[in-house]
């Protein structure tokens, strides 16, 4: 009598545990392989999981073991190395493995669909389109130019012919759609690779000796895993050793795998790849509709893709011939999820390669204190660009002392002066506020009334467009009263600035220059970005006004001068990163500056120009100012000199939290030595989304020990009788208290 098989499987339930099935009935054991889909019964519903594991025995009492429904693939959908990365992920970070699963792999894989390409959707010129006289889109040229090429080649995909213009194209096919010209159909089969005919090749760029010797080390090292921290200020051609790096991979027949924090970087970082390489470029990010991300997921697993682009749940991208990953601007906190699955992208990337022994790249100029850590503690090979490329130089700074200056709608008046003499030379002007809307606080003047958010411990932002109020943690809002609430005055102020009213300010300043803001509020459509990035990219004098978005990476030649307008926000956190996310803030929005053949110029409005962090961050720059902050987390036993866990819970109510904390510690029993529980306390926003917040941080010198206690402390809260009154999460290395 055979023995019966059972097969472990991931299923998506909020339960830290696979669950044993046999076999599906009529399944040939040797199909049974982790990675494969299998449609199981999971309480009164039917569920898709992933076998992870297969035994001839289990602890469960036969009785009680079901039979799978039926087998979804003949041959496993992910390789044992990603499965095993999943599973080493979903440990790490104390989260359900099914659940894991569930947040990254596409919509049609967890939906049991058959893991083949959708038939793309293609444009064709329609019998209208194909008699079009050109002279009737001579006030369109671009619709004129998308006319031509599908007349020229063959039927293209929206995505093909964005990559074409190398801008997003989608109301200008709207608008000849509209007209008639155009129309969509399913094509019958793959879409060929038209790369060859659209692009030429760029050349690469002639390295200097600092590019050189960074190039030459990751080329000694692409036999196998190697983690390397490439720091180079900003506009010193990192991406240029990337490229050049990655064309060693592509010509050994190996596949690429880049990670770029946000999605607004992603388009230009595909342009410039697309530029240089006649390959194939599968791109990730949550911007895709689900028809697009499982197409662009099949393609890298299937190996057709030989390029893969995307932000951080692309770590977890099937690769059929992996050769290095690459992550670009590796300090960035977008790297960190930061609710249900709380995994850094980054961390992954670094275990990943490892896994799949191929070198990884990990670049900034700015490095997280953690990737310093490692690179001066010799982990990391330690590669450093401290010249800007090419004709470009280094920035000016000067701190700008706001105290005896007079001010103007938050500008100093020389401020106005220094501008209007960049703009006057032809040159462009970035202004940086990292706070967007109009206000921060809407306030009466006669009984001093504050527009509070009742669900959030914290104010309302003033918007102007629309005009509301709006609160930026839970995202409610409410109407702008016409009177005070509690008055019933009429003297309602808008109190500080925010991005719209930096913006009107310079509009009204500079009536004859365009201005731009670019936040999370004016590029919330799917081309907002890119549409105002394509009009600074013309070259004319204009002025840009944004939140960090503007610090990402952008690469803006003719802007010569930066303006700071507020930087004393970040000089006195609560939060012991705090420092360290002023300064990388401050030294990337700076290296926006002077990155063309004209030298830059950035200005630092403040009140605190003694300030040390300051002193040392202008003065020294970013890496002896990073150092410091080093030795002193090193005296404080911070990270990265210890490891950091956060419980967190919350609930309608302040007490239910506090009580159910207090009783996981002490259920939990003593910790042990060398590991301290700090809380339960309130989150630094107590109350957000109506909800009160409490936590507890989990310290110790070695990961081990905090892990240990996780384990501990998950199963009580698993089994406590008030785990379903309230929300609770594991945060493991967490970058923030809130």
């Amino acid at each position: 009598m055979t023995q019966p098989t059972f097969i472990q499987v991931a299923v998506p339930s909020p339960l830290r545990q696979t669950f044993d099935y046999l076999a599906p009935p009529g399944c040939d054991v040797k199909q049974i392989k982790p990675g494969s889909r299998v449609q199981v019964p999971f309480g009164n519903r039917r569920m898709v999981g992933v076998i992870v594991g297969s035994s001839g025995t289990t602890d469960v009492p036969k009785d009680r073991i079901k039979p799978a429904d039926k087998l979804l693939d003949e041959l496993p959908l992910l390789d044992r190395d990603l499965v095993a990365l999943y599973q080493w992920s979903a440990d790490y970070y104390q989260y359900p493995l099914g659940q894991a699963l569930q947040t990254s792999l596409p919509v049609q894989i967890r939906k049991g669909q058959p893991a083949a390409e959708h038939r793309p959707r293609m444009l064709r010129l329609t019998t209208a389109g194909k008699a079009l006289e050109p002279a009737v889109l001579k006030r369109a040229p671009r619709q004129l130019q998308v006319m031509q090429l599908l007349r020229d080649r063959a039927p293209m995909t929206t995505a093909q012919l964005n990559a074409a213009f190398e801008t997003p194209l989608s109301g200008c096919l709207k608008a000849l759609a509209e007209k008639g010209f155009i129309e969509e159909f399913l094509a019958d089969e793959e879409v060929p690779n038209v790369r060859e005919s659209l692009y030429g090749e760029d050349a690469p760029l002639v390295l200097n000796k600092e590019q050189q010797f960074a190039l030459a080390a990751v080329r000694k090292e692409s036999g196998g895993f190697a983690a390397f921290l490439l720091e180079g200020i900003t506009g010193s051609g990192k991406t240029e050793v990337y490229l050049q790096a990655i064309a060693d991979s592509l010509e050994s027949g190996k596949q690429v795998l880049v990670l770029v924090p946000e999605i607004s970087l992603t388009p230009q970082t595909v342009r410039r790849f697309a530029r240089r390489f006649n390959r194939e470029i599968a791109v990730f990010h949550s911007a895709l509709n689900d028809g697009e991300r499982f197409n662009a997921w099949l393609r890298a697993r299937n190996g057709k893709a030989d390029i893969i682009i995307g932000t951080r749940s692309a770590i977890f991208t099937p690769l059929a011939r992996p050769g290095l990953i690459i992550v670009d601007e590796e300090h960035d906190a977008s790297y960190k999820q930061q609710d249900g699955f709380r995994y850094s992208g980054r961390d992954l990337a670094i275990y990943r390669a490892r896994q799949l022994d191929i070198p990884v790249i990990l670049g900034t100029a700015t490095p997280s204190l953690e990737s310093l850590h490692n690179a001066l503690s010799g982990r990391y090979h330690y590669l450093q660009l401290t010249e800007r490329a090419g004709n470009a130089s280094h920035p000016d700074y000067r701190m700008l002392d706001l105290r005896g200056e007079t001010i103007t709608e938050g500008f100093a008046e020389s401020l106005f002066s220094m501008m209007t003499s960049h703009l006057e030379r032809g040159n462009q002007v970035l202004v940086f506020l990292n706070r967007r809307g109009f206000a921060p606080i809407l306030l009466c003047r006669s009984c001093g009334w504050i527009a509070t958010c009742e669900r959030c411990d914290t104010s309302y932002t003033l918007h102007r467009l629309p005009h509301s109020l709006s609160c930026h943690h839970c995202e409610s809002g409410r109407p702008v009263p016409a009177v005070c609430p509690e008055c019933g005055g009429k003297e309602l102020a808008a109190m500080g600035m925010g991005t719209e009213k930096t913006e009107q300010t310079l509009k009204d300043m500079y009536p004859h220059i365009p201005v731009y803001r670019i936040d999370r509020d004016s590029t919330r459509t799917r081309d907002g970005l890119q549409n105002v990035l394509d009009k600074v990219d013309s070259g004319a004098p204009c002025i840009l006004v944004g939140t960090q978005m503007l610090s990402k990476g952008h690469h803006f030649p003719n802007v010569t001068l930066v303006a700071v307008l507020d930087a004393d926000a970040g000089l006195f956190s609560a939060d012991f990163r705090g420092q360290e996310h002023m300064g990388q803030l401050l030294t990337q929005v700076a290296g926006r500056a002077g990155r063309g053949d004209t030298g830059g110029e950035v200005v630092i409005q403040t009140y605190n120009s003694t300030h040390p962090t300051l002193q040392s961050l202008v003065n020294d720059g970013y890496g002896p100012f990073a150092r410091k902050l080093l030795d002193e987390r090193r005296l404080g036993n911070l990270p990265p000199f210890t490891y950091m866990a956060v419980i967190r819970a919350e609930a309608s109510t302040r007490q239910v939290p506090e009580l159910f904390l207090r009783d996981i510690r002490q259920a939990a029993g003593e910790p042990a030595r060398g590991l301290s529980i700090l809380g339960p306390m309130p989150a630094s926003m107590e109350k957000r989304g109506g909800l009160f917040r409490m936590l507890m941080i989990v310290e110790a010198a070695k990961r081990s020990a905090v892990q240990h206690y996780l384990a501990r402390a998950i199963t009580r809260m698993e089994n406590h009788p008030q785990g379903r009154k309230l929300r609770w999460s594991v945060d493991v290395d967490p970058l923030d208290f809130i």
